[in-house]
C-alpha cells in the first residue's frame, strides 16, 4: 500500500467520523491533524507495518516534542494522538484491514485533573462589570447601552445553563422561549439535553432582545456594525465570547483566567455545593460518561467534614478516650 492508499483510507475515515460517529468538524480535524502527524513520523508505513514498537517510538517522541515556545507536549494532548491513532485501527479493523490490535495501544497515565471556578465573591463581581460605572454604581437596565445588555445577558446566561461557549454561539430566539423556564439544546455528539435558565438570566435576555432592532435569528450577535460598514449583525464567534468573558473579569479585579467554561464549572460547583446528586449534574452538563463529571467531586468531597461532624458519634458526647472526656460542641 502507497503513500497515497494511506491518505485515502485517512480520508474515508474521517468521512465516517462525521457522517456514521456524527463528530464535529472541530473532532474530525483534529484526528487527520493527529493521523498526519503520526504517519509523516513515521515515513507513511502500510497498514500492516504499524507496529507496536513503532507506537512506542512514537510516544517518546512526542514527549519530547516542543513548541515554538519551547514547551513541551501536554500528557492529554500527547494522549489525542494514541486515541485518534487507536480509533484508525479500529476503523481497519472492521474493514477486515491487516493492522496492529488497537487494544495494544495503551494511553499515558494522567494526573488527577483539577477545575477552576468562581467564589461566590468573584461570581458577584464579574455578573456586576457590565451594569456597573467607573464609579462602581450599579445601573439599571433602561439605562445601559445594548452592548452592556448583551454582555450581562451572555454572562447570567452561562453561569444559569452551564452550556458550553460553542452550543451559548450557536443559540437562536426560535430555541429559547422567554415564557419558559428552560429549552433544549444540542451538544457534543449531537445529543439533545435540557437546559434550565434562572430569573436573572431571562430577566436581562428579555431586556437585550427587547432593545434589538436587528431580525438576525442568532441569539447573540456582535452589533459592529462600525467594523463591517452596512453589514447585518451577526452572530458572536465562540472566540469573541471568550474575550469578552475575559474582559470582564479583568475588569472585575479577579487575577486568575476566566474563561466561558470557568463558569461552566460554577454552574456545577454551585449545583453540588448546595446538595445536588452527581448524576443530575451530568445530565445537566451534558457528559456522556459519569467519570467526565467526577472530576468535581473535590466539592463533594469539601462537604464530608460537615456530614462527619453533624453525624458522627451524636450519642455518645460523653464517651470516654483514654482519661478525657470528649464532649460534643
Amino acid at each position: 500500500m502507497s503513500q497515497q492508499g494511506i491518505i485515502k483510507l485517512i480520508g474515508e475515515f474521517l468521512t465516517y467520523l462525521e457522517v456514521e460517529r456524527n463528530r464535529s468538524e472541530r473532532t474530525v480535524r483534529n484526528y487527520d491533524f493527529y493521523l498526519r502527524r503520526f504517519f509523516e513520523w513515521a515515513n507513511w508505513p502500510t497498514a500492516s507495518g504499524i507496529t507496536l514498537d513503532m507506537v512506542r517510538k512514537f510516544r517518546v517522541w512526542l514527549n519530547r516534542l516542543k513548541d515554538e515556545r519551547g514547551n513541551t507536549l501536554k500528557k492529554n494532548t500527547q494522549n489525542y494522538h494514541l486515541i485518534a491513532l487507536r480509533s484508525f485501527l479500529k476503523y481497519l479493523a472492521k474493514r477486515d484491514i491487516k493492522t496492529l490490535v488497537p487494544e495494544k495501544i495503551e494511553l499515558a497515565r494522567m494526573p488527577e485533573r483539577t477545575v477552576d471556578f468562581l467564589e461566590p465573591n468573584e461570581l458577584d463581581r464579574l455578573m456586576e462589570a457590565p451594569v456597573s460605572d467607573a464609579s462602581g454604581l450599579v445601573r439599571v437596565a433602561v439605562n445601559l447601552p445594548l452592548i452592556k445588555l448583551r454582555d450581562k445577558a451572555i454572562l447570567e446566561m452561562l453561569f444559569s445553563t452551564g452550556l458550553r461557549v460553542s452550543e451559548l454561539a450557536g443559540l437562536t430566539r426560535e430555541m429559547v422561549n422567554l415564557e419558559r423556564e428552560e429549552f433544549t439544546v444540542r451538544g457534543k455528539g449531537d445529543k439533545p439535553r435540557i437546559v434550565f435558565t434562572s430569573n436573572q438570566a431571562r430577566y436581562w435576555l428579555k431586556e437585550y432582545l427587547n432593545r434589538r432592532q436587528d431580525v438576525e435569528e442568532f441569539l447573540f450577535v456582535s452589533h459592529d456594525r462600525a467594523a463591517r460598514g452596512r453589514d447585518a449583525e451577526r452572530s458572536l464567534t465562540p472566540r469573541s465570547i471568550q474575550r469578552i468573558v475575559e474582559g470582564y473579569a479583568h475588569k472585575a479585579g479577579i487575577t486568575k483566567r476566566i474563561t466561558p467554561h470557568v463558569l461552566r464549572h460554577t454552574f456545577a460547583t454551585d449545583l453540588l455545593r448546595n446538595g445536588a446528586d452527581i448524576r443530575s449534574v451530568q445530565s445537566m452538563l451534558g457528559h456522556s460518561s459519569i467519570t467526565t463529571t467526577q472530576v468535581y467531586t473535590h466539592i463533594t468531597d469539601e462537604r464530608l467534614r460537615e456530614v462527619y461532624d453533624a453525624y458522627h458519634g451524636v450519642g455518645k458526647k460523653g464517651r470516654k478516650i483514654g482519661n478525657n472526656s470528649i464532649k460534643k460542641h
